[in-house]
């Protein structure tokens, strides 16, 4: 399989990926009754959970940056599958890595403009929350889904197996 590190990493990085996109813990703090924690969708307090009152634009744009980045991983996933049942190896892993690193870059700019944004949002209160165990899986997704994205273009790059279509235009 010559993707292999790279179907590890991206299948790591979907999952953890899909972990911090879907859970509430991106923001924590300390409060009576109990912690507060800010997510994406929604709100909890003392382990009731609503959704967010009124969502910035903000954090509107983390969602659809975050949505897109888990979508475009699986099919960079996908794709990195199909290399190994394909004629044309070369091409499909150089796809499957570009769009890897695309699903890398989407989710870096997610997680920095909810950076910037909550801590502007937040302004002076900022000091009593802390980035908590999602926003942190976030970035390390980040790491391993651009990490697959190179190791199928490096994998591309020293396949020896002719192109289909190099063949075919031979």
């Amino acid at each position: 399989m010559p993707a292999g590190g790279g179907l590890l990493c991206g299948a790591s990085g979907l999952a953890l990926l899909l972990a911090a996109t879907a859970t509430h813990f991106w923001l924590q703090r300390r409060a009576p009754g109990g912690t507060a924690s800010l997510g994406l969708w929604r709100t909890c307090l003392g382990g009731h959970c609503r959704p967010h009152p009124g969502t910035p634009a903000l954090w509107e744009a983390t969602r659809v940056l975050m949505l897109l980045s888990v979508l475009t991983a699986t099919a960079g996933l996908a794709l990195g599958l199909s290399v190994v049942a394909s004629a044309a190896r070369r091409a499909r892993a150089r796809v499957a890595g570009v769009t890897l690193l695309l699903a890398g870059l989407l989710a870096l700019l997610g997680l920095g403009v909810y950076t910037a944004g909550t801590l502007s949002l937040l302004g002076p209160a900022r000091s009593a929350w802390r980035f908590s165990w999602s926003y942190i899986l976030g970035w390390v997704a980040v790491v391993l889904i651009s990490s697959a994205g190179l190791f199928h273009l490096c994998a591309a790059a020293k396949d020896p197996s002719p192109e289909s279509s190099e063949v075919a235009g031979a």
